[in-house]
């Protein structure tokens, strides 16, 4: 259940940690064919092939998932938070069918806006695998809302 959730609510360091998503071969492979279609997202035979081994994921729909994750979780609240920018994203580890991914968010810097009816936050993201692997982090850069009535 999401709550309200705003700029002066964020304590830096804080941390959240979201439930877990499990990718399978059919939407791995449809992922692909819609977004990035490579062979080694596309076709388990081929991917074989590759220096992978075996098909895995579009790093892009790690960050997808990774962005759904942590909307359900309900890290921007009810109000949600407007994507200014993503720094450092790296993906580190392949997504293989079969695996599991979850999130850690921090948030590891705030900045008001004087005069503004929001802040910035800086959400350190951690997405990770059923063997608590690291598989991609980034940082993700958040215009949330202030509280309604709270000084400017």
């Amino acid at each position: 259940m999401h709550v309200d959730r705003y700029f002066e609510d964020w304590t830096i360091g804080e941390r959240i940690e979201t439930e877990s998503v499990l990718l399978d071969e059919a939407h791995i492979v449809e992922f692909a064919r819609a977004y990035d279609p490579q062979p080694f997202h596309l076709d388990a035979d081929t991917a074989r092939g590759t220096k992978f081994g075996r098909l895995i994921a579009s790093g892009w729909q790690t960050a997808a998932i990774t962005m759904r994750l942590i909307v359900d979780c309900g890290l921007f609240g009810t109000h949600g938070g407007i994507g200014m920018g993503v720094d450092e994203l790296r993906w580190l580890k392949p997504v293989f069918p079969g695996d599991s991914l979850h999130v850690i968010g921090e948030a590891v810097s705030a900045r008001a806006k004087p005069g503004a009816k929001s802040g910035i936050v800086h959400f350190k993201l951690t997405t990770l695998n059923q063997h608590g692997e690291t598989v991609m982090t980034q940082t993700a850069i958040v215009m949330v809302p202030c509280r309604p009535g709270a000084p400017a």
